[in-house]
């Protein structure tokens, strides 16, 4: 079968031959003394590449010579167009993919393999015709091709099919006209037809037992959204409506808790067993695995997933793909930055996938002037301004509180919504979130459990240590009797029968304060958190961004922020010199700023956003007495001074100055 299929491609390929038979005639309709007539012929070509005989096919181009064989075309990348003619180009005649500009300054993911490639068309390297960040190994778009087959084979970014399946063929890719790999074993589906009808949460409310099923009502079964073999009745889970997300506990578990994993080798794709380009041209067979029900197969995925896992950085780089090149101006007032990104993000023509251009406007000016402005800076601000605000409560860790104003303004959803922009668009890490507050969004409110840190109000904080701290029934019993009203309003009533009754009324009045007293805006936060796809990327990987949402960046170090900068050439070596004993005098402790300062005072930003910055920060040396912080183009411009004390002081008064100018004027506007 297989020298069939050898037969098959070479005869396609080589230019004395046509298929004059019928499908099933010959080979594959090659007759079969057509094929000999074409053996004969090509045993007088030499190839031009291993110079022995039988070089069957030659270059389409005009006027050009070149015979070869097929393997030998494919080891110097020739091109073999599957379609048409089947025409074949020589490495000096093949087609390429032409780009008007490029301005891709660093690498980008092969988006089948994630494993980062030079932006630059070349034999190995393609470009999506229809999506322009979108790029891949040759050796990648073969295989998936190959598994894939004429019908589901497509661009990975917008599932375009016509235009990207035109041009791959034209660049050589080989899409077999067959049913894709998965969908060719016998009854491989069976099991889909099977619906799972079971609650299996661990205490179920329904009087009719676990197997009862009554469609939309209360007692309608929810399947896992992972897995499909886990259920419950929606109200033992307390979903208020069918379309609600719901994950059985064991899914929930090896999404946020997967184990150690195994980096995977350049180029492999699943389910492909390393085939490599030439046995994929040479033969169309595609690797099984055993088949499993459709819920063994999710979770085991699940179990795998933490392959795919990288770090934040890299998962916001991909994130930030889909930001289009249109730009989409923010005029905005630093006095009145919530206000102005407010109107902004409402704006009709905003879409959150353009790119942001900040402008800076003030209305105090009477000429209207406006400003250019750092998107990172605005951002910055923006996220100290929302951990400020009043749609959170708590201290350092933060939880959505009720505010029926904000709530009735939609504030919640802007909030959320205004947290996915800055994250897609280069923002700074929030690192205000509650573990509490994170855990719902990733486990669900009803699979967590809140803690007394969590109750920012003082009354109810004490309410819940007097019963904790309650060491019999009677006081315990006292106590439910002092804030009976309150107990009855919130529903949180109970028969007490044993002091360790305390500890479940304990917990029914955390949960009530803090999830199910705001269900309402955190629904609300929710659906803002699913712009751009942040909130599926949150809880596809938990782990890499829990400290993100929850956990302040660290201190800076003098090496960090060296490291960060790079110097422009041509720059004075005495203050660069200077430049250095500056930052290890300020992580000593010795000059009135600090290392976060300096970063600010340079990008507006104290810390390093996830994803870094745009441009780089840069260093120059200028002939002038004091700093210069170019906040849009992250460039620091340092003074030439004569001593290192007279740059030091000129260093501090600029950046301390300047910062302290900007405190007073966003603390002014809080105020009033």
């Amino acid at each position: 079968m297989k020298r069939n299929l050898v037969t098959h491609r070479i005869s396609l390929m080589s230019s004395g031959i046509w298929q004059r038979g019928k499908e099933e005639e010959g080979v594959y309709g090659f007759l079969i003394e057509d094929i000999r007539k074409e053996v004969t012929r090509a045993s007088k070509l030499k190839c031009c590449i291993c110079k022995k005989t039988g070089a069957s096919i030659g270059c389409v181009a005009p006027r050009c010579k070149r015979s070869y064989h097929f393997p030998c075309g494919l080891q110097r990348e020739c091109i073999f167009q599957f379609t048409g003619n089947f025409a074949s180009f020589c490495w000096k005649h093949r087609p390429v993919q032409i780009i008007t500009s490029n301005n891709y300054k660093d690498s980008l993911p092969c988006t089948i393999c994630l494993e980062f490639v030079e932006p630059i068309p070349t034999y190995s390297i393609l470009r999506s015709p229809c999506c322009k960040n979108a790029w891949f190994h040759r050796d990648c778009l073969q295989v998936q091709a190959i598994n894939a087959g004429v019908f589901f084979f497509r661009c990975t970014i917008c599932n375009n099919s016509d235009i990207f399946q035109k041009e791959m063929l034209r660049m050589g890719i080989h899409i077999p006209e067959k049913d894709a790999s998965w969908e060719l074993e016998e009854n491989a589906y069976q099991e889909l037809l099977q619906h799972y009808e079971r609650c299996d949460v661990r205490r179920c409310r329904c009087k009719e037992g676990r197997d009862y099923n009554a469609p939309n009502s209360k007692w309608e079964i929810k399947r896992c959204q992972c897995c499909g073999s886990s259920g419950t009745h929606l109200a033992c889970s307390s979903l208020r409506s069918w379309e609600q997300n719901w994950e059985c506990l064991e899914c929930r578990g090896i999404l946020y808790n997967s184990g150690d994993f195994q980096k995977p080798q350049k180029h492999a794709l699943p389910n492909t067993n390393n085939v490599g380009i030439t046995d994929c041209l040479l033969e169309e067979s595609s690797p099984k695995l055993p088949r499993q029900s459709p819920g063994a197969q999710r979770k085991d995925l699940l179990r795998q997933g933490s392959k795919f896992r990288r770090d934040t950085a890299t998962i916001i780089i991909e994130l930030g793909f889909q930001i289009k090149r249109k730009t989409k101006k923010l005029y905005i007032n630093k006095a009145k930055i919530w206000n102005s990104a407010l109107d902004g993000f409402r704006n009709p023509n905003f879409n959150p996938s353009y790119s942001i251009e900040v402008v800076y406007v003030n209305e105090n000016d009477n000429f209207g002037r406006e400003h250019p402005g750092s998107k990172q800076e605005f951002l910055s601000l923006l996220m100290q301004h929302l951990e400020n605000s009043p749609l959170f409560e708590g201290s350092l860790s933060k939880n959505l509180s009720l505010n029926s104003q904000a709530l009735k303004d939609n504030l919640y959803y802007e909030a959320g919504k205004m947290l996915a922009i800055s994250l897609v668009h280069g923002g700074p890490s929030p690192g205000f979130f509650s573990k509490t507050l994170f855990d719902c969004l990733v486990y669900g409110p009803e699979n967590t459990q809140p803690i007394l840190d969590d109750v920012s109000d003082f009354d109810v904080a004490q309410i819940v240590m007097r019963l904790n701290a309650a060491t019999n029934t009677a006081d315990l019993n006292s106590i439910i009797n002092e804030f009976y009203n309150y107990l009855e309003l919130i529903g949180c009533l109970r028969i007490i029968t044993s002091l360790s009754d305390k500890y479940m009324l304990a917990k029914d009045i955390l949960d009530y304060h803090v999830i199910k007293r705001v269900q309402a805006p955190f629904e609300s936060f929710k659906q803002g958190l699913k712009t751009l796809g942040v909130l599926e990327k949150i809880q596809s990987y938990p782990e890499a961004f829990y400290s993100f949402f929850c956990h302040k960046p660290e201190n800076l170090s003098a090496k960090v922020l060296s490291d960060l900068f790079t110097v422009h050439t041509l720059s004075d070596v005495q203050a660069l010199g200077f430049w250095n004993s500056y930052l290890q005098a300020v992580e000593d402790g010795k000059s009135a700023t600090t290392v976060e300062d300096i970063l600010s005072f340079t990008t507006g930003c104290n810390s390093i956003p996830p994803a870094g910055f745009k441009p780089t920060p840069s260093l120059e040396c200028l002939p002038m007495d004091f700093p210069v912080g170019n906040k849009c183009n992250n460039c620091l411009a340092l003074p030439i001074t004569n001593t290192y004390k007279e740059f030091q002081e000129n260093m501090d008064f600029a950046i301390r100055n300047t910062l302290r100018l900007e405190k007073e004027e966003s603390s002014h506007y809080i105020e009033h």
